[in-house]
């Protein structure tokens, strides 16, 4: 049986149990006080007559009441149908919604209006959901193009070169096994990055305690000569920063956002200034760079896949477009925030901010 069958058999069932106890109650209260036989009474009213009997009242109220009873069934049924029908109307409008949401239309709202119910909550809260749903695959569909667009490329320059090599026999092939290495690099460059955003994404990993000012020292150890070779000065500033995740995933986090603001800085005597510490309940590492002058607007969009700054630069140190894609998701995945705010005298401040770790001591 449905629901609104269920309900409208449940209406009228309720209504006949208090049609017969109202009906049990005039049987025992009133019928109880009327005499077995026939008697005068008030002989001098002018409203003298005989006093009805019991047996008589009895043959009179047993068909009404059946007459009563039948009524309230029929009007319990007819009632209870049209009442579960218009209690469970919002359910059909979320049901409605459901069904196409399974046919992969996720724009659709139920927008349920009313005071707030328990029904106005659940399509709220189904509301939040599609949309959430909506833009996690809009997102995951633009993911899925810039990700093949981009290892597409070193397929076809790889396809490129080979051809060239195969219509010229006599062509150096130290150079072509040169460019053929570099074009390599970059495609497995860019599907380990993919492979780590996944995984970072799936948020398979064991949590530990984690420095990270020992994390943000050894960042700017490992790329020293990068800064070196491109005349950038690395200033540390690490105050100890305890939080809880992944070792390997928040030194990839560190060593992204170094390298990012050691690439993305200015030609010469560019700086890049990395600092840790504790404030209130969270850990704070930050990275902040000199060079060009960013808008708000522009900073915003770099965390999305495959963005380089002002422009898509394909330079030998400029990445594959994912190093603050993956920053943002491993911060998401530690239950932390990602900040970008621009610099007024160019480059830009990085945050990341994350829960905070105290030890317990003792039980």
């Amino acid at each position: 049986m449905s629901v609104r069958l269920k309900l409208t058999l449940s209406y009228a069932g309720f209504l006949m149990v208090a049609g017969l106890l109202l009906l049990a109650a005039v049987w025992l209260f009133l019928l109880r006080y009327v005499p077995d036989r026939a008697m005068l009474y008030n002989p001098d009213d002018k409203l003298n007559g005989i006093f009805p009997v019991r047996g008589a009242l009895q043959h009179v109220f047993a068909p009404r009441a059946a007459a009563v009873l039948a009524f309230l069934l029929v009007f319990g049924l007819v009632g209870g149908w049209l009442l579960a029908g218009r209690m469970l109307a919002p359910l059909t409008r979320i049901t409605d919604a459901a069904r196409l949401a399974t046919h992969g239309s996720l724009s659709h709202r139920i927008r349920l209006p009313g005071r707030g119910d328990e029904f106005r909550e659940l399509a709220d809260a189904f509301d939040a959901m599609l949309a959430r749903l909506e833009a996690h695959v809009a997102e995951q569909q633009r993911f899925a193009a810039n990700a093949s667009h981009e290892l597409r490329t070193p397929l076809a320059i790889s396809k490129t070169l080979l051809d060239v090599a195969r219509g010229d026999p006599h062509a150096d092939t130290g150079e072509l096994v040169e460019r053929l290495h570099a074009v390599n690099a970059r495609a497995i460059d860019l599907t380990e990055a993919l492979l780590l955003l996944s995984r970072a994404n799936q948020r398979s990993f064991v949590r530990e305690p984690v420095d990270l000012s020992l994390l943000a020292e050894e960042a700017t150890e490992t790329l020293l000569p990068l800064a070196e070779k491109h005349g950038v000065t690395i200033e540390t500033d690490a105050d100890l920063a305890l939080t809880s995740g992944s070792p390997a995933l928040l030194l990839q986090l560190t060593t992204n956002l170094v390298h990012n603001a050691i690439v993305h800085n200015l030609p010469e005597r560019g700086t890049v200034r990395v600092t840790t510490g504790v404030r209130g309940e969270t850990a704070v590492l930050t990275v902040e760079n000199t060079g060009e002058r960013l808008t708000p607007e522009l900073a915003a969009t770099l965390t999305e896949p495959f963005q380089r700054g002002t422009e898509r630069i394909h330079a030998d140190h400029a990445g594959v477009g994912l190093g603050l894609a993956i920053i943002k998701t491993i911060t998401q995945a530690h239950g932390g925030t990602l900040t970008l705010t621009p610099r007024a005298a160019g480059g830009i401040r990085i945050a990341v901010e994350l829960p905070a770790f105290v030890a317990r001591i003792g039980g």
